[in-house]
């Protein structure tokens, strides 16, 4: 048997702002965005940033869920659309998270269910991580 190794990928961000400006931010592979605050700017704030990293991580988990269910060949599209209400007490947070999932193909509604949850529940990292109760470890410099 052929000996499988596993790749990972360098995951991070660094988030460089200026006296003035909006924020860019380089990944840890060196793609690059650049932020915008502005309510008519077209582009990612960091709420965006959220939202998008769950939906894209709730797909992704989906497609991970349809395979191990053995239906990932009769689905032809995977959406997840999030966005969230702020908490209107205490400190500023998302209270909730919306989530709309779309699972188009030749699958019973008994067999998107279990991909939907699969993918939320289990699977996708982003989601566990906002459900818990992760530390942060914080260095100062200056």
């Amino acid at each position: 048997m052929a000996d499988l190794k596993v790749r990972t990928r360098p995951v991070g961000a660094s988030a460089v702002l200026g006296r003035t400006g909006f924020p860019h931010v380089t990944s840890a592979t060196g793609g690059e965005i650049d932020i915008v605050t502005s309510p008519s700017q077209p582009g990612f704030n960091p709420l965006d940033l959220l939202y998008s990293s769950l939906s894209a991580c709730l797909v992704l988990s989906a497609r991970m869920a349809a395979s191990q269910l053995g239906v990932l060949d009769r689905i032809t599209e995977l959406k997840a659309d999030v966005t969230g209400e702020k908490a209107t007490e205490g400190l500023s947070r998302v209270k909730t998270f919306n989530i709309v999932f779309s699972i188009k193909g030749d699958i019973d509604e008994e067999t998107r269910q279990k991909i939907a949850h699969a993918a939320e529940d289990e699977i996708c990292t982003v989601s566990n991580t906002i459900r818990g109760n992760p530390e942060f470890s914080t260095v100062i410099s200056g």
